[in-house]
């Protein structure tokens, strides 16, 4: 007996400095989560609105528990490797046929897991989609069609007591330009007259699919002016990869006189939201084989 007791402590000396290591690398990880740089965003843009600051926190707090959780299981899986290798007496390490307490460990926690992600997941989505009876500061009708994007303002004409819709209509051949102002909630209100697209901007950090039928929104705020660029992320027809669309993040002035030019320049509608028409008669989209190629351009109005 005296000759097994000083080899005790020695057996808890591993498990300890496990613990520590472990402890040391959650603080490492945790302590590291800033906005930065790229490694610190674990490779996601920049966020350009604040609601992209709530979607950067989930994702960086899931890539924490994910490796959190991964280290713990690995450090087991090579300390029972290790704790009971086959010795050089071949003795036979004790059968255990189950273990009550780590049973329930591993059954509890990964439900108290998925009820924290499911939480924090909520709570991103509110913030980023809200209710769409809320007020909100602006309000842009974005409309994907074949294969282009049409953008709709609210504007009040100097003079004028009632709104117009004015717009943009983007083709084939020329990439249109989506206008917000800066500090100022801006909710889009996604249209399609035929197929699914997907309306996203990279810095925004979030993107939502545009479905014939449905009326699907969300909403940013911007925080800096500057230049971003958007995509369709749904592969939706022929043309699909021409559906390109730039972002501008105005001052507010910046922003009233470009809707004032959109006025001037009779790009009005009374009281609906106008898209493009189908890929044939958009300007740029070459027919194919036994079509035949039209050039205009002409908007549909939905």
């Amino acid at each position: 007996m005296g000759l097994l007791l000083p080899g005790r402590p020695g057996r808890r000396r591993p498990r300890r400095a496990a613990l520590v290591a472990l402890l040391g690398l959650t603080a490492i990880v945790v302590s590291g989560c800033g906005s930065d740089s790229e490694f610190e965003r674990l490779a996601m843009p920049k966020p350009a609105t604040e609601e992209g600051e709530h979607t950067l926190d989930l994702w960086q707090g899931a890539w924490i528990a994910a490796l959190v959780t991964g280290v713990v299981v690995w450090g087991l899986i090579f300390w029972a490797i290790w704790r009971y290798r086959r010795r050089h007496d071949d003795e036979v390490p004790v059968q255990t046929r189950y273990n009550l307490p780590l049973e329930i460990f591993y059954t509890i926690f990964p439900i108290i897991m998925v009820i924290v992600f499911f939480d924090h997941t909520i709570q991103t989505q509110n913030q980023v989609l809200n209710n769409p009876d809320d007020p909100v500061e602006n309000t842009v009708y974005v409309v994907g069609q074949q294969w282009s994007w049409t953008f709709n303002y609210e504007y009040t004409p100097e003079g004028e007591s009632e709104p117009v819709n004015v717009y943009e209509v983007g083709t084939g051949s020329d990439i249109p330009t989506l206008h917000v102002p800066v500090d100022t909630t801006t909710r889009f209100e996604l249209r399609s007259p035929d197929v699914i697209h997907d309306f996203g901007v990279p810095a925004f950090l979030i993107k939502m699919d545009v479905i014939p039928g449905q009326a699907n929104h969300y909403q940013v705020t911007p925080k800096t002016t500057g230049e971003y660029a958007g995509k369709c992320y749904e592969l939706c027809g022929v043309y699909h990869s021409r559906m390109l669309f730039n972002v501008s993040v105005d001052t507010e002035a910046e922003y009233e006189a470009y809707l004032e030019q959109q006025y001037d320049a009779g790009n009005v509608s009374q009281g609906v939201i106008c898209g493009g028409e189908n890929a044939s008669t958009q300007d740029g989209l070459e027919a194919t084989e036994g079509e035949t190629e039209e050039s205009n351009s002409e908007e549909v109005c939905l």
